[in-house]
């Protein structure tokens, strides 16, 4: 038998996690003296001490470590958790791997402008939102997509649905076209909305994951945007999942009162604006 100072003291383990162990049932000692309190540990415990910190060195935590111990537990089972936990490994290493290309292309970018980059790509998933939304082709010498967000924003407003959020614009056309562009405006609802001949009430889809970065300035600043994010997404080893997103964070509005757009939103010149570029993502199988 080993006083529990010896047996820490041999097997590496401290003497405060041995305790703990004991205390969760996942290592009793063979004997505790019912006068001192003291704790006495047997070489035959060696083996499974050795497998809790087998287990634990792969990842596992002490409650599942607690299940692989039980002499119960069957083969299958057994096999499940550790290759559910090879897989967490994967991914793990895939994120890593995506990580240190972000490095690395931050890295060219600044080699190659000798500052650091303009746009920082972030990659996060994006929940589900309720809108009302108008989409239509807007051709070169027809109406702005402004004219349609005042529409949308008339109609919201009647029904006093509006949802203190952003509104966005959905670019839907796979390529450029010289027709014009196919768009969708949307606006943030308390609730789903009574639909006209033109807009309807639905529930934008989350997407698992986005690239996006945030600018400050007039639009034309979205064409540098959409090419660092573009780069970000084929240096991290993605795809392009879906349409790309603006979401105007401040903007202008000449009858903002009247449209019942919430402050918050505004700004009086462009110079202020603040819009997020959004493009759905996907890994490269």
């Amino acid at each position: 038998m080993f006083k529990i100072a010896d047996f820490s003291r041999f097997t590496r383990v401290s003497v405060k996690m041995l305790r703990h162990y004991d205390e969760i049932g996942l290592l009793r000692p063979a004997r505790v003296d019912p006068e001192s309190g003291y704790r006495y540990y047997d070489a035959a415990q060696l083996p499974r001490l050795n497998r809790i910190i087998a287990l634990k060195d792969l990842g596992f935590s002490l409650e599942q470590i607690g299940a692989m111990l039980d002499d119960s537990l069957p083969a299958d089972e057994l096999r499940g958790m550790l290759r559910l936990r090879r897989a967490e490994l994967e991914e793990q290493i895939e994120a890593a791997r995506r990580r240190l290309s972000a490095v690395e292309e931050r890295l060219r970018q600044i080699e190659q402008e000798a500052a650091p980059p303009r746009y920082d790509v972030v990659f996060r998933p994006l929940p589900p939102q309720q809108v009302a939304s108008l989409r239509a082709v807007v051709p070169d010498d027809g109406p702005s997509i402004g004219a349609l967000f005042e529409e949308l924003e008339r109609h919201v407003k009647a029904q006093r649905a509006r949802a203190a959020g952003a509104p966005l614009a959905i670019f839907h056309d796979p390529e450029y076209c010289e027709r014009g562009i196919d768009v969708e405006v949307a606006v943030p609802t308390l609730r789903p909305t009574a639909p006209s001949q033109r807009v309807r009430s639905r529930e934008l889809p989350g997407e698992e994951l986005v690239a996006c970065a945030v600018y400050t300035g007039g639009y034309e600043r979205t064409d540098e945007a959409l090419q660092a994010i573009l780069r970000a997404v084929a240096a991290g080893g993605y795809v392009v999942a879906g349409p790309w997103r603006e979401v105007y964070l401040r903007f202008g509005a000449g009858d903002a009162e009247e449209l019942g757009v919430p402050e918050a939103f505004l700004a009086d010149r462009p110079e202020l604006y603040v819009t997020e570029v959004q493009i759905p993502v996907s890994a490269q199988r």
